[in-house]
């Protein structure tokens, strides 16, 4: 399985950075919005294709490597034992703006298909609470999302 992010990392991702055998930022961004998308145990397709068009927009990505990503960053989660590694990755290089972003992402990741399950907000709630978001903030992030929703109807 390492092996297989590692050749992944290398044939789209070459950075001086990543010299560690460590989760990448994309990878660990990707992890815990996976997270969210399994929260429900519903693998809803709106949910995946939602997915796929955040990362193909937050990461400069081509589509196949975005695919790839997907594929390894759920592996990943279903690997893991807890979110340690992907939550302090994204401390480290995040700062609070950037996580209030991946935050909000993980509000229309849960909104994706129409309806917002207990347990994707109870996933989000514990994932802002590790990456030290504010609950105030959070709040705002889920309200905001559910504003746009609201005017796009």
């Amino acid at each position: 399985m390492l092996e297989a992010i590692q050749q992944f990392f290398q044939r789209t991702l070459v950075t001086s950075e990543q010299d560690n055998d460590g989760p990448t930022l994309e990878l660990a961004t990707a992890a815990l919005l996976c997270e969210v998308v399994r929260a429900d145990y519903h693998h809803d397709s709106r949910e995946l294709d939602a997915l796929r068009e955040m990362l193909l927009r937050h990461f400069t990505l081509g589509e196949s490597a975005v695919d790839e990503l997907m594929v390894l960053a759920r592996q990943e989660v279903e690997d893991a034992v807890d979110h340690y590694q992907f939550v302090s990755l994204i401390k480290e290089r995040y700062g609070y703006e950037q996580r209030m972003e991946l935050i909000r992402l993980m509000w229309q990741l849960a909104y994706a298909d129409g309806e917002l399950s207990p347990l994707e907000e109870h996933r989000i709630r514990r994932l802002a609470d590790l990456l030290y978001v504010r609950h105030s903030d959070f709040i705002r992030a889920k309200l905001s999302v559910q504003e746009t929703l609201s005017g796009s109807s």
